[in-house]
């Protein structure tokens, strides 16, 4: 089983108490503002078969989206991790670092330690070369965590499913004599 650990999260692999907690998330409106059609999931059925499917992913990629656990507190913050994106066949191959957190978890850098960690694992751990992060056009918080990564704009897109206009964010495998596949 995969598990990260930063100074004040762990991020693991998901568990049935997630899905209460994931599912208010969802439920969220400023949550779910920049996410496909901005459309909220209210339904714990939902949250339960996305998380299946995310769990899924590891098996057939071998990485995958992370439950974000406060270490402090125990609480599920939300998620963070590596997926393929099929849904915007144009900038395929690629892999994805992607986060969503509850409101409540903003403004704490929370969503950056998370993901630098997940950036780490991806090019140490997984060998990959490059990773991308998309975000539509108009997220600025999803932007400057972007930034804070080190990632830079690669290209403008539009999300199929929706029509919202896209920026593609990207950052190559820092160069090391030791990383392994």
């Amino acid at each position: 089983m995969t598990l990260l650990e930063t100074p004040r999260l762990v991020l693991r692999r998901w568990r049935e108490a997630d899905v209460t907690p994931m599912t208010a998330i969802h439920s969220d409106p400023e949550v779910m503002r920049w996410i496909r059609d901005g459309s909220v999931h209210e339904a714990e059925e939902w949250t339960r078969s996305t998380l299946a499917r995310w769990e899924r992913g590891w098996e057939t990629e071998g990485f995958g989206l992370f439950a974000v656990e406060v270490r402090a507190t125990g609480e599920l913050a939300g998620f963070t991790g590596l997926s393929v994106p099929h849904y915007l066949p144009e900038v395929l191959p690629a892999v994805e670092v992607g986060w969503r957190l509850g409101r409540s978890f903003w403004g704490r850098g929370l969503a950056t330690e998370a993901a630098r960690a997940v950036l780490d694992f991806g090019f140490t751990d997984r060998g990959l070369e490059r990773i991308v992060s998309i975000a539509q056009v108009g997220n600025e918080a999803s932007e400057r965590i972007m930034n804070k990564l080190g990632m830079h704009v690669e290209r403008r897109v539009f999300d199929p499913s929706c029509g919202r206009a896209l920026r593609v964010h990207a950052l190559d495998a820092p160069a090391t004599a030791d990383r392994s596949p």
